[in-house]
């Protein structure tokens, strides 16, 4: 990645039986990468881990950095969107290994894991609200597809090329569900000619925590190649659980494969094939109450605890490129997964209030591309898109129990949810006079839902029978102006849609469905390399419209049950964001800021758990004890100000080894948990100060890695959900042996 800043016209182109079964296999994985870790080294992400873990920059300025938001690989530099782009050997020294660590990578991003999903924001947008009728507004794609919205997000980072997160609304590529923003996730390809090459790791650290990972390429022929990956991992629990509870407290035990192919018969023809499985045993997400005064390790519950998801994921993309430069793109991916879950709900020894969930979805995409050459006055995409998600509900498999075992005291819900989803879309990027460059993108979709459930509600049976259909129009356009080769600013409105949803029938009768929400974003940016290409920074100032944003509240003439409605009037976000990097010989930092100022519009709302009988209408109110006026009140998820910073320094030894000590610190000011802010009901989360380092040290092939992340053991509530409150991971530390072949 070393290299000058060129523009972008010249960026790079470029527990059951089985269950048991797989415990086993997770146990084996993990005893034969330790042996091979500590018997002939280990390694970092990938083949480019040559400056992982911590090794000293190879050259005194910063490399140009790829982005592929817009469905060709770009210079970030000189592309307009706002975004954080880390490779597999930044996210080795930042200390990022799954989502929820990108919070204290990258400016404006927030990640609450509620156990069995999370709320991811960006910019204060995102998911809101926790729970399985509201879609999710940041979207991860994997190797091209998009993956499950909102579930199956405990997927580790292993063998990984790029990470992109991109913050702003992403209507036009991304489509649905990137109100807030998208991660890109690309993990490493094969490497055709390039021999046998890869790395393997091996981990050990407190918590009995034993580790493996590593990568193989395997040169096939001269058109084909091939490349393996695993990661395994156990660890003991953070929690100390006390009570008559059922299942591991929060025992980690996971494993994952991928095996990739590349087929490249010719120049113009490329087709690659990835498959991803994984076993993902977290034992449990304990909790407590959220007015709980004992340490949030400290649990007494006394009901089954469970949290296991296991899934597969296949991806088939082929590139074919013309004889005039335009490339068709074919991508398909093809992913099921089951996702059990079971908990304590009241957090207690005291009451049985349970929750148990099997979840199962299945989702098949389609995406077809046409694209123009790079280069060229004009450049262009088209595209179209195809989706079919459907969640099921097993029988006798989604049971809340207040408590089990009488059908007066339990909540029943079986059925199946498909959607459907179709888009096309395009963008068209036009050179003007003095560096000037017009850009036009939009989308159409049209997307639907549909529900056949039956649920059996504290003794009621009710049938849930019907469907809902949305469409939108998402749009972009941006002029950007490269002044020279070392600066470059932009300016866009740019517009994201979320579709609506169905609610659940509450015994009286069925609920209106939610209307879509819709972003209309405005922002502006600066970016510029300054000292010699040792400096590299991002500057941008966003003005957000939000509109329809998905709230559940208390149902406005019976408020004892809860319901899905939009706020009719508009949120507003604003904010700024910066970002550094600087590389002055051996010394290499970065940095990221983000400042946010949220305020909803008028919004009359009955806190659902608050005991009321009195009407309230969201648009007229009236406003009363109960009745609340939520106008000015910030956006759920939503802090002020978030800051991180990285240094690293290394040092030069004899027989060119080196010894690279580093340093990472991430800030997520307070949030609310809820709309409603009161603090009485233990709606506020407090800010959260990670102070993560590591010592690296090179010798050949060889990395030797002491790490330590949350240093200073800070025990902060991540997130809050249906009372309770979910802790984030404590300190934890150990050593890592690499080595790259």
């Amino acid at each position: 990645m070393i290299g000058t800043w060129k523009p972008a016209r010249d960026a790079a182109r470029t527990r059951d039986g089985r269950a048991l079964n797989l415990e086993k296999f997770s146990k084996l994985s993990l005893l034969c990468g330790a042996a091979l870790s500590l018997g002939w080294g280990g390694a970092a992400m990938a083949e480019t881990a040559g400056a992982a873990a911590g090794d000293a920059p190879a050259a005194s300025q910063i490399g140009e950095v790829v982005v592929t938001a817009e469905r060709r690989n770009t210079n970030l530099q000189t592309t307009a969107i706002a975004a954080t782009v880390m490779s597999g050997e930044d996210l080795q020294k930042k200390g990022v290994m799954t989502v929820e660590d990108l919070q204290f990578a990258a400016p404006g991003v927030t990640v609450n894991n509620f156990g069995q999903g999370i709320d991811f924001n960006i910019r204060g947008i995102g998911k809101g609200e926790h729970n399985s009728q509201t879609l999710t507004g940041v979207i991860t794609y994997r190797d091209g597809v998009a993956t499950f919205p909102g579930y199956f997000t405990g997927e580790p980072y292993y063998d990984i090329a790029r990470v992109e997160v991109l913050r702003g609304p992403q209507g036009t590529f991304v489509g649905q569900n990137a109100t807030g923003g998208a991660i890109f996730v690309t993990t490493n390809d094969p490497k055709i000619g390039g021999g046998y090459s890869g790395y393997v790791m091996g981990q050990v650290g407190n918590y009995a925590d034993v580790g493996a990972q590593g990568a193989v390429n395997i040169p096939v022929s001269d058109t084909f190649a091939a490349r393996l990956a695993f990661n395994a991992e156990r660890r003991d629990s953070f929690y100390r659980v006390t009570g008559a509870g059922f299942g591991d407290p929060g025992n980690l035990r996971e494993a994952s494969a991928r095996l990739s192919l590349l087929w490249k018969p010719t120049q113009a023809l490329s087709v690659s094939f990835k498959t991803d499985y994984s076993y993902l045993d977290f034992g449990a997400y304990p909790a407590d109450p959220v007015l709980a005064t004992n340490d949030p390790f400290d649990i007494t519950a006394n009901d089954r605890m469970l949290a296991l998801d296991r899934f597969v994921r296949t991806v088939l993309k082929a590139d074919y490129v013309f004889a005039n430069g335009v490339t068709l793109r074919s991508v398909t991916g093809y992913q099921f997964g089951i996702s059990k879950y079971f908990t304590d709900l009241d957090g207690t020894n005291v009451g049985h209030s349970t929750w148990q969930d099997v979840y199962k979805e299945k989702v098949f995409s389609q995406e077809l591309n046409l694209i123009s050459a790079d280069k060229g006055p004009v450049t262009w995409v088209l595209g179209a898109y195809y989706q079919t998600d459907k969640a099921v509900f097993p029988p006798g498999d989604l049971i809340i129990g207040l408590p089990l075992g009488s059908a007066l005291t339990e909540y029943h819900m079986e059925g199946s949810n498909p959607k459907r989803t179709a888009a096309v879309f395009g963008q068209a990027s036009i050179d003007l006079s003095h560096g000037l460059q017009l850009q036009l993108g939009a989308r159409y979709s049209d997307s639907r839902t549909t529900d056949h459930i039956r649920i059996v509600q504290y003794g009621t049976p009710i049938s849930d029978e019907q469907s809902q259909s949305f469409t939108s129009f998402a749009s972009k356009v941006s002029l950007n102006w490269t002044i020279n080769p070392h600066h470059f600013v932009y300016a866009f409105v740019a517009t994201g849609y979320k579709p609506g949803g169905l609610n659940l029938p509450v015994g009286l009768g069925i609920p209106a469905p939610f209307r879509q929400e819709k972003v209309t974003s405005v922002e502006a940016g600066w970016k510029a390399g300054f000292l010699g290409g040792r400096l590299r920074t991002q500057v941008d100032a966003y003005y957000n419209d939000y509109r329809n944003f998905q709230v559940a509240i208390g149902y406005p003439a019976f408020p004892i049950f809860s319901i899905e409605l939009n706020n009719a009037n508009p949120t507003k976000i604003y904010g700024m964001e910066a970002q550094a990097e600087a590389v002055f010989g051996d010394l290499a930092i970065d940095a990221g800021i983000g400042l946010q100022h949220s305020a909803l519009g008028t919004f009359y709302a009955t806190d659902p758990r608050a005991v009321s009988g009195l009407p309230c209408d969201p648009a007229t109110g009236p406003s009363s004890v109960s009745c609340i006026n939520l106008a000015g009140k910030r956006q759920t998820y939503a802090p002020n100000f978030t800051f991180n910073i990285g240094v690293q320094y290394a040092f030069r030894l004899d027989d060119g080894d080196t010894l690279t000590p580093r340093l990472n610190f991430g800030h997520v000011s307070e949030q609310w948990a809820t709309l409603f802010e009161n603090t009485a009901r233990g709606d506020r989360v407090e800010a959260r100060d990670i102070l993560g380092a590591q010592v690296a040290w090179r010798h050949g092939p060889y990395i030797a890695s002491v790490y330590g992340s949350n240093l200073t053991d800070q025990h902060y509530v991540a997130a809050v959900n249906s009372g309770l409150r979910f802790v984030g991971p404590p300190r934890q530390f150990g050593l890592r042996l690499t080595r790259v072949f």
